[in-house]
């Protein structure tokens, strides 16, 4: 009887206990202003890079199309975790309600999903244009490239919609404290006081598939890429295809290797301080980092910058 009070009591219970970074961290204060100015390295270098791209026409083809798709999505993937986190830290509050944590989690994983089909696109996109650039206007035309943002979006809503739920309505019987600073799947399935082992296999296949399909993909497309840029004459042509690929490529191996550890490896190779080392690496760093590498190291941005600075002092 009183077993099943004190789990009723606490599966009743409407709140979880965020345990974050900030915990684990001897310099709670000095990390929070670290944490903040990577928050607005990331929003502001994604929102210019979005601005730049609707702004310049030269920079209206699919391959800015998907980046600045890549660009909302990370600047919708660290509004997710960062403000709450911060905010909980300046007024010594760690609380999180279960709708909200359902929320956070259904957009994380909406918004990752997304990213790893994206990423996919991606590279076929390049695959096409280094390929078969004359009939990249053809292949990827903008009816074509608008349905592939859209698949992008749509497998990651399918991946939010299906693990959500399932892992909102297991009973929560044990300590309330998520060893992490968001509400992230195996985090919050640690505290289930019912057997997830099953769950758990289904969630691993599901998170292979999702992972493998975009893998195969960017893996057969840069193969080709590379064994054209190896055919091509052109000096200035090969290190051009080579500049853009291997700015991609530093993208995906950051993405996909934090993906790879957290949802594939055995729980065995876990531990939570190491789980959200790896979750800071999606979730802050990709998203400051990836307007810094698809601007420094692409010519048609850095000019289209450029271009607007001198338009600005003139006015000015």
């Amino acid at each position: 009887m009183e077993n099943t009070t004190w789990v009723n009591n606490h599966t009743g219970r409407s709140d979880f206990d965020l345990v974050g970074l900030f915990g684990q961290s001897k310099y709670p204060a000095l990390l929070c202003v670290v944490i903040f100015v990577d928050f607005l390295m990331a929003l502001s270098g994604n929102i210019i890079l979005i601005l730049l791209i609707y702004c310049d026409a030269h920079l209206h083809n699919p391959m800015y199309l998907f980046i600045t798709q890549l660009s909302l999505m990370d600047v919708m993937y660290i509004c997710v975790t960062v403000p709450k986190m911060l905010m909980d830290q300046v007024m010594g509050v760690n609380k999180i309600s279960a709708p909200e944590c359902g929320m956070q989690m259904f957009l994380y994983l909406t918004l990752g999903g997304s990213e790893y089909s994206l990423l996919a696109v991606m590279a076929y996109d390049r695959y096409v244009a280094i390929c078969h650039p004359l009939r990249y206007p053809i292949l990827m035309n903008y009816r074509v490239c608008i349905l592939l943002v859209s698949s992008s979006w749509f497998i990651g809503s399918v991946d939010g919609f299906m693990l959500t739920p399932i892992t909102m309505t297991f009973p929560f019987c044990r300590s309330r404290e998520i060893h992490h600073f968001f509400c992230e799947v195996p985090a919050v399935m640690k505290l289930s006081c019912s057997d997830t082992s099953l769950y758990e296999t289904l969630m691993y296949l599901c998170c292979v598939l999702m992972l493998l399909i975009p893998v195969t993909i960017i893996s057969s497309s840069y193969l080709f890429i590379l064994f054209t840029i190896h055919r091509m004459n052109s000096a200035e042509g090969r290190k051009k295809a080579f500049a853009t690929c291997s700015s991609h490529m530093t993208v995906v191996i950051l993405f996909y290797g934090a993906a790879v550890y957290t949802y594939m490896l055995p729980n065995s190779y876990h531990t939570s301080e190491k789980d959200m080392i790896v979750s800071v690496f999606y979730t802050i760093i990709t998203p400051v980092l990836n307007p810094l590498i698809y601007s420094l190291r692409n010519k048609d941005v850095t000019r289209a910058l450029k271009k607007m600075l001198n338009v600005r002092s003139v006015s000015q």
